[in-house]
């Protein structure tokens, strides 16, 4: 018998969220693992907030919707309000009640703002980090970054010093430079490319380090875009305590041959890791390494290995979408960086923990 498509009209449900919510919907585990987080972070929490005036959005809700942004590739702030508003599964993911109001699009971002900077998305980054420790390689990392175009355009690239170039939409035959043109909008954004048959954008750079049994992420970061900065960030990313930590008893790191300089090679060396990079044969002067590196099954092993740093970036740049950044100024895309890298990891463990021992 047919049924009736009756208009409905109840007032009432019944059925909590938690109900609802299918039991092996991934973000389920996530949730488990992002609130113990959060638990930890509490006391960082109580010394950014004042104890007497309005209540703000609780901390852990922003950091619950900001997540939420990351993992369904909502585009806007407007949107992700728009959604919560109607959709039980981000609304119980958030921890608001069925008939809670959402929060205006301008208060979601400003309270954002005040609380997501640089030292709280890495202290999140780091206690995702420490629950997926039985899962990451002590011995053997990858290192590599890549291109994160700026919120700038090329119009905005101007002079520093000196006449303007007008509107900035004709610049045939002139020479611009970062030594002598900046952006207006975003002054940290840097004029660069990858290749010498590439288009110059501006641009930020994003590095990352993995270990090499699942491809976690264990240091992020973004920097300025220049010719050396892939290097510096290694090295710095490198010398981390944490990183110092995780180092202590391995071997290797792998990287491209763009990582192939002598300097990076002593630094590397001298905090006792031995630099598995692509040789650049190439090079005047040949590569910083030789056989006494090469010869060994482990080299072959980490260049094995190495494109195992390629399906991170690739989640970042498309599902977080960092191909092309909303954010202005260098602290804002760091802190977004290594954000969206917690969140990378906490996808990861989900798979993780999911498979069979």
């Amino acid at each position: 018998m047919r049924g009736d498509d009756r208009k409905p009209d109840s007032m009432f449900s019944y059925v909590s969220p938690e109900q609802r919510v299918p039991a092996e919907h991934p973000l389920r585990a996530i949730r488990g693992f992002v609130d113990e987080a959060l638990r930890d972070m509490s006391r960082d929490f109580d010394k950014l907030y004042a104890t007497v005036g309005r209540p703000s959005i609780p901390p852990e809700r922003l950091l619950r919707a900001q997540l939420l942004q990351v993992f369904y590739s909502i585009r806007s702030e407007r949107l992700l309000m728009e959604q919560l508003d109607y959709n039980i599964l981000f609304r119980w993911f958030v921890g608001l009640e069925l008939d809670e109001r959402v929060w205006a699009p301008t208060v979601f971002t400003k309270n954002r703002d005040r609380l997501l900077t640089q030292e709280v998305a890495l202290s999140f980054f780091r206690r995702v980090i420490a629950r997926a420790e039985p899962y990451m390689s002590d011995e053997h990392f990858t290192v590599d970054g890549t291109l994160i175009e700026a919120w700038a355009s090329q119009k905005s690239f101007q002079r520093k010093d000196g006449p303007t170039d007008g509107d900035g939409r004709d610049f045939r035959g002139q020479s611009r430079k970062n030594d002598t043109h900046a952006s207006k909008t975003d002054p940290d954004a840097k004029l660069y490319r990858r290749s010498h048959h590439g288009e110059a954008r501006l641009s930020y750079l994003g590095h990352l380090v993995i270990e090499n049994r699942n491809g976690l992420i264990v240091e992020a970061m973004a920097t300025t875009a220049d010719g050396t900065a892939e290097r510096d960030a290694a090295m710095l990313m490198l010398g981390k305590s944490r990183t110092k930590k995780r180092l202590a008893s391995q071997r290797t790191i792998g990287a491209d041959k763009g990582y192939d300089t002598h300097d990076f090679i002593e630094v590397t060396r001298a905090i006792g890791v031995t630099p598995h990079v692509t040789q650049n044969l190439s090079r005047p002067g040949g590569s910083a390494i030789d056989a006494r590196t090469t010869r060994h099954e482990s080299y072959a092993m980490s260049q094995h290995a190495r494109p195992r740093i390629e399906p991170a970036f690739g989640w970042l740049k498309t599902i977080a979408w960092l191909r092309k950044i909303k954010l202005r100024g260098l602290p804002n895309v760091d802190w977004l960086v290594v954000f969206a890298s917690a969140a990378f990891n906490l996808r990861r463990l989900v798979t993780l923990t999911a498979a069979p021992a």
